[in-house]
């Protein structure tokens, strides 16, 4: 009787002191994980990314917003105005208080809250759309350029020049001034795009002209995959990083240059709401009512730092080892 037990006490003991088995390994976090992570750790990047929701859903919810307050983009209201002093606002401050929450228009009475929304929606729907269809056709010609070479490179990369050799601004004034009776909106998303296109494709034809020849690719192509499998499933993967830096650049470029022609009065036209109409409309009123000037620039400025803020922290967090810190 003792034998058996005392084999069973080994046997406890042994499994005692026997060390435990090791836990399995967590497999490796994903390259974008490891960005956002990065990311989450600039303060800048963050504050960036905020100030952009908080004006995206301002934007999209401008007709909510708007309701709440009691004041349409178009709405006047004269009584808020001086009359006897060329309609600058009765109230200090540019009329801000209980009624109009950030002041009225001098001159028209029109309330700024309700125009700074209505603005927002319009330069950021020309920044996004433009900065989409820059991005398709100059990845797409790029990507082609870079991986066939030869007379494709050699045609595509002739175009780019002759695209880049153009003085855009004063084409685009000349061409929206010409074209006076098309949508302004329409119009100024496709000058954009025609003019923005060469530069990102350029430099994505010199990252796919370095992708092309790695190891994965000749693989797929000794198996015989064909090219359009390769560029999208192979190579345009890995340019995903850049093109995201890169459209999160080129929209505060696009806010700014949206404001600028709006502002030499070849972009938007009233009554529709732009921030860079206000400012224009703003300057014969900047010493009687600076609010109505500081307003529309304070939007302006806000959301072109915080894209730049957003997209040089983009460019740190998906390239570690390029990193300035």
């Amino acid at each position: 009787m003792t034998a058996p037990l005392s084999e069973a006490a080994a046997r406890g003991a042994g499994a005692a002191v026997s060390p435990a088995a090791p836990a399995p390994a967590a497999p490796p976090a994903s390259p974008w994980r490891l960005a956002w992570h990065r990311l989450r750790g600039q303060k800048a990047a963050m504050v960036g990314l905020g100030i952009i929701v908080f004006f995206v859903l301002c934007s999209l919810l401008a007709p909510v917003l708007t309701a709440i307050s009691g004041h349409g983009p178009s709405d006047t209201d004269k009584k808020a105005l001086n009359l006897y002093l060329g309609g600058v606002p009765k109230e200090p401050l540019g009329g801000i208080g209980p009624e109009h929450w950030l002041g009225v228009e001098p001159g028209l009475g029109r309330d700024i809250f309700a125009r700074l929304l209505y603005g927002g929606q319009i330069s950021l729907l020309v920044a996004f759309s433009a900065a989409v269809i820059t991005t398709v056709i100059g990845v797409l010609l790029g990507i082609s350029a870079g991986y066939f070479g030869g007379r494709t490179d050699a045609a595509i990369s002739r175009f780019m020049d002759i695209m880049m050799s153009f003085p855009s601004l004063i084409f685009m004034i000349a061409l929206l001034s010409v074209a006076r009776d098309a949508n302004r909106i329409l119009l100024l998303i496709a000058v954009m795009s025609v003019f923005g296109w060469p530069y990102i494709a350029r430099l994505i034809r010199g990252q796919t002209i370095s992708l092309k020849h790695r190891e994965y690719v000749e693989a797929a192509r000794a198996c015989g995959t064909s090219s359009a499998r390769i560029l999208f499933t192979e190579i345009l993967p890995n340019l995903t990083g850049t093109i995201i830096v890169y459209v999160t650049l080129a929209i505060p470029g696009l806010i700014g240059a949206e404001a600028a022609l709006t502002y030499l009065g070849v972009g938007v036209r009233p009554p529709t709401p732009s921030w860079g109409q206000m400012i224009s409309d703003a300057v014969p009123y900047y010493k009687v009512d600076p609010m109505f000037f500081v307003l529309p620039s304070a939007c302006l400025f806000l959301v072109v730092l915080a894209f730049t803020l957003l997209g040089d922290a983009l460019r740190d967090a998906l390239d570690p080892k390029g990193s300035r810190a």
